[in-house]
């Protein structure tokens, strides 16, 4: 009888995401030449070579990369499986890893984290930061965390929040380049912007009624939202910012809100995005809640 698959498959995909037998070794307790063994395995019953190793690196091959999709779902569909009929389930335990932008990372995520590591203590926290948008599947990500509008029709998509944007200036930069009173002197001023997405250039305003877009510019550009929150504290220009990252700063007057009268906030969606087959895992499912809640 051919023994189980979802060890080796676990296995394999494990080396895929650490690129490495002695990264995972480390993690297992076997040697490198051991999790080798292992994939060899998973390459014997397949009938294809599925990593191509050499002194320094592991490749995907093209059949590793066409079966690599498939393995996360039956690894996923295995897990889903055995939280929903084992005595263990609604006891969240394992690794949750979570993708989300810098912004929500350091002002939201950070505060709330350890109140979910004090509820469950069996889970732990794999967390990858950036402000440039990722394939949450490619990544392995369990939940990937996202503000605005989403494109990904393939995953699930769970509201968690909203979020507002604000524009803003230091008290410093206003009295050097005075205080813009109109949506159209905005392009007389350096703007912080965020890189990578085009829409951040183009400021939403209202005129005599109409709402019109202000394209703006300025001498920086990061493509991380908590420099561009610095800067902008720091004199270096005005920012638009979502209502979270500016929270405090706006609360002690390090920045002074702008426009209000005639900016348009442009509220969107906090979203949760998980793989199809994932929620019902047990600290996935407990993830999810504690964010509704939270947020």
């Amino acid at each position: 009888m051919n023994q189980p698959l979802i060890p080796e498959i676990a296995t394999f995909l494990r080396v895929v995401e650490l690129g490495s037998f002695a990264a995972v070794a480390g993690e297992t307790g076997l040697t490198s030449s051991g999790v080798s063994r292992v994939v060899s395995r998973l390459e014997d019953r397949l009938r294809v070579r599925l990593l191509q190793r050499s002194t320094r690196s592991l490749v995907l091959t093209p059949e590793g990369e066409a079966f690599l999709g498939y393995a996360r779902d039956m690894l996923s569909l295995a897990e889903a499986a055995e939280a929903e009929v084992s005595s263990t389930l609604g006891r969240p335990r394992g690794q949750l890893r979570i993708n989300s932008g810098t912004a929500f990372a350091s002002h939201k995520l950070s505060l709330i984290l350890p109140r979910l590591l004090e509820r469950y203590p069996e889970i732990t926290l794999d967390i990858s930061v950036s402000d440039q948008r990722i394939d949450p599947i490619a990544a392995q990500s369990d939940v990937t965390i996202r503000v605005g509008p989403l494109n990904d029709s393939d995953l699930i998509a769970v509201r968690i929040g909203t979020v507002k944007r604000i524009i803003a200036a230091s008290p410093e930069y206003l009295a050097t380049h005075g205080k813009p009173e109109t949506a159209q002197e905005l392009t007389q001023h350096n703007c912080l912007l965020l890189k990578g997405f085009a829409r951040q250039a183009v400021w939403p305003m209202y005129q005599d009624g109409h709402r019109i877009d202000v394209s703006v510019s300025g001498s920086v550009k990061s493509d991380s939202a908590e420099s561009l929150l610095r800067m902008a504290i720091a004199g270096a220009g005005i920012i638009r910012l979502g209502d979270f990252l500016g929270e405090d700063a706006l609360a002690d007057g390090r920045l002074v809100p702008l426009l209000e009268g005639c900016h348009d906030p442009d509220p969107q969606p906090i979203t949760a995005l998980i793989t199809p087959g994932r929620l019902k895992i047990p600290r996935i499912r407990a993830f999810i809640d504690f964010l509704k809640a939270e947020l």
